[in-house]
């Protein structure tokens, strides 16, 4: 077991030892499995941001659409990208959708990251009439086999989930789907499901 103080020897990575990078290994683990809290922390960040001019705030947002994708039988794969698909907002608001997408691709369906990274383009289809951005740009991709998915994603749960009155679930009640989906091991072929398309729920 590592204890907080343990540092490396080394002051760049090419002079490290086997030794120290042992420690880095241990260390990287546990930190691992504390995603599930940053995560939720990052979200809990954006609570009672009332610039946007939404009625609501991102945070709250982000619970409504988790709480949809739930209450409409969505798998955890589904729920964590409701629950992070605008965690990119602070940091990359013109390009949030691909942050976000960045975060959970090593975990989930690839169907999934993708709906997730074009989810802003998607979302255009409800708003570009009245904002000025184009509706039909989602056309672009009419024959991608996630086509379909990415359309129900935002029609079901993103775009209705600005609602004051719509009671969401709290945030401690996603922590076993994020518990679920960042405990897998990375990049693994079982839950990346390359080349699916099984949809939303």
């Amino acid at each position: 077991m590592t204890t907080s103080n343990e540092t490396v020897s080394f002051t760049r990575m090419d002079a490290g030892t086997k030794a120290d990078y042992d420690l880095l290994a241990r260390k990287f683990e546990p930190y691992m499995t504390e995603s599930p809290d940053r995560y939720i922390a990052a979200l809990e960040a954006q609570r009672h941001e009332r610039s946007s001019g939404y009625p609501i705030d991102r945070c709250e947002h982000a619970l409504q659409a988790a709480t949809r994708a739930r209450r409409d039988g969505a798998d955890a794969d589904w729920i964590v990208a409701a629950l992070l698909h605008d965690i990119g907002d602070a940091l990359s608001p013109m390009n949030h959708g691909r942050m976000a997408a960045e975060i959970i691709r090593p975990f989930v369906r690839e169907e999934v990251t993708w709906v997730v990274a074009h989810h802003p383009i998607f979302q255009q289809h409800h708003s570009g009439p009245m904002n000025g951005t184009d509706p039909d740009a989602r056309e672009t991709f009419r024959a991608h086999p996630h086509f379909d998915a990415a359309a129900m994603f935002c029609a079901r749960w993103d775009q209705v989930s600005f609602d004051p009155g719509y009671e969401a679930d709290s945030m401690e009640r996603f922590r076993p789907e994020l518990t679920e989906v960042f405990a897998r091991p990375a990049f693994d072929p079982v839950h990346l499901c390359p080349g699916e398309a099984i949809g939303l729920a």
